[in-house]
């Protein structure tokens, strides 16, 4: 098991009332004993009072419950910042909707040993996605996109799914990030690479989620082919 003192890993919740109790759950299983942070973005089917209702038991599970929805890319923001001022050495972020498997926690730990930032990758060797069918379309499509585009050699640009060695990464920051939306996620993977930081992939499964509703945007689609191309001009 590493070494590292402090670990935190953190979700963004929108509407995961369903979810966030067995996610949370899992995540604190796990014998690495990480905190657990978690943005919420004032759920109206009060997921935060969830949370809230877990810290009676759960001396290691934060809060942080913003005003109005705010965002997927301000909420990571949050979370990065949060574990630099309190001097965490490792962040994991992930998906709230059970989608990614907090058994694959350990993995990552193990692997952020060596490495500065270490992304879970559906589309690599023994990785896989479960998304259905026009999803899984469009997520391998921008994916091979991205790559192509940008030139950076990764089979993973899109997944929340990953893990930052916070005494690795100097110099870095996510508020260094200007993309905003879903395309964050492809904007960091710019942003660490731009800095020369190596990028270890680690095989996941993505499965699908079974509760709750997914609140990617149609339009996302075309913000990140905008943002693909400004990034892509900027290489």
């Amino acid at each position: 098991m590493s070494n590292f003192k402090k670990i935190l890993v953190f979700a963004a919740t929108y509407n995961e009332v369903e979810n966030i109790n067995k996610l949370i759950l899992l995540i604190n299983n796990q014998t690495c004993q990480p905190d657990i942070l978690i943005v919420d973005d004032n759920s109206p089917d009060g997921t935060k009072n969830i949370v809230q209702s877990m810290q009676k038991d759960l001396k290691n599970l934060f809060l942080i419950n913003r005003s109005r929805k705010l965002g997927l890319d301000t909420a990571h923001k949050i979370a990065y910042d949060y574990a630099l001022s309190n001097q965490y050495d490792i962040l994991i972020t992930m998906d709230a909707d059970l989608s990614h498997d907090p058994n694959e926690i350990k993995n990552f730990i193990k692997h952020l040993d060596n490495f500065p930032f270490v992304i879970g990758s559906r589309y690599m060797k023994g990785g896989k996605c479960l998304m259905k069918k026009q999803r899984l379309v469009l997520s391998k499509f921008g994916n091979l996109m991205i790559r192509f585009f940008l030139k950076i050699n990764c089979t993973e640009y899109t997944s929340s799914y990953r893990g930052f060695n916070l005494n690795k990464l100097e110099n870095f920051n996510l508020n260094l990030v200007q993309t905003k939306g879903y395309s964050f996620f492809m904007g960091t993977i710019y942003e660490i690479a731009k800095k020369k930081f190596v990028i270890k992939e680690i095989p996941i499964i993505f499965s699908d989620r079974i509760k709750g509703y997914s609140k990617i945007p149609k339009l996302e689609i075309f913000r990140t082919l905008k943002n693909l191309f400004i990034l892509s001009v900027k290489s």
